[in-house]
C-alpha cells in the first residue's frame, strides 16, 4: 500500500514535470570556437536530449604524444571520464530527490545505503558508455573523442542491479527522465 502510495503521487509529479519539459527546446552553446571542428568539440560535456533520445556526452582530449594509438586511447578514456563525472552528478541529483520524497513522505530512509547503491550503478553504467567518435585538430595535434550514453542504457543497467533498494529502484524508472529534463533546462 505504501509502495503504491509513493508510485501514484510520483506519477503526478513526473506528469507535472514532464508537460513542462515539453515547451523546451535544446540549445547548446559552443565555448571553444575551434574553427573547423565538428560541433561536439566546441559543444563540449554537455545532457542533450534530442530525437535520440536522453543522451550523456563526455568529450575528452589529448595533446601530441609520440604514439597516434595511445593518444586516441587517453582522449577516449578521458571522454568516458567525463561522461562518469556527469552521470555521477545526475545520480547525486536523483539521489537527494529519492531521500527528500521518502522523508516527506515520513518514510524512514538510511541516506547512507542509498548513497552507496548510486555510487554502485554509475560503476555499472560507465561499461555502457560508448565512443561515438574522434577528431584530430590539425593545427594542434590534439585528439578529441566524444563518448556517449544513453539514459535508455543507463536504465536497463539499473534493472540488473541485484542490491539495490525496490523502492529507489522505482523511483529512478518513474522520474530518471524528469530529473536529467530538470538538470539540463537548469545548464541553460
Amino acid at each position: 500500500m505504501k509502495a503504491n502510495n509513493l508510485f501514484s503521487r510520483l506519477c503526478g509529479i513526473a506528469l507535472i514535470v514532464a508537460l513542462a519539459a515539453c515547451s523546451s527546446v535544446t540549445k547548446v552553446e559552443s565555448d571553444l570556437g575551434i574553427k573547423g571542428a565538428p560541433d561536439w568539440v566546441n559543444e563540449g560535456t554537455q545532457l542533450l536530449g534530442n530525437k535520440n533520445g536522453r543522451l550523456f556526452h563526455g568529450v575528452g582530449s589529448a595533446a601530441a604524444m609520440g604514439d597516434p594509438a595511445l593518444q586516441k586511447s587517453v582522449a577516449d578514456d578521458r571522454a568516458r571520464a567525463e561522461v562518469a563525472r556527469i552521470l555521477s552528478s545526475y545520480l547525486e541529483v536523483v539521489s537527494s530527490d529519492y531521500v527528500a520524497a521518502e522523508k516527506a513522505a515520513k518514510i524512514n530512509v538510511n541516506e547512507e545505503a542509498v548513497s552507496r547503491q548510486i555510487k554502485n550503478v554509475s560503476k555499472v553504467n560507465l561499461s555502457g558508455s560508448r565512443i561515438i567518435g574522434s577528431w584530430r585538430d590539425t593545427e594542434t595535434n590534439i585528439i578529441y573523442s566524444i563518448a556517449e550514453l544513453d539514459m535508455e542504457q543507463v536504465k536497463s543497467t539499473l534493472a540488473t542491479v541485484s542490491e539495490m533498494n525496490e523502492d529507489l529502484r522505482l523511483y529512478i524508472d518513474v522520474r530518471a527522465e524528469n530529473v536529467f529534463d530538470s538538470i539540463k533546462k537548469e545548464k541553460k
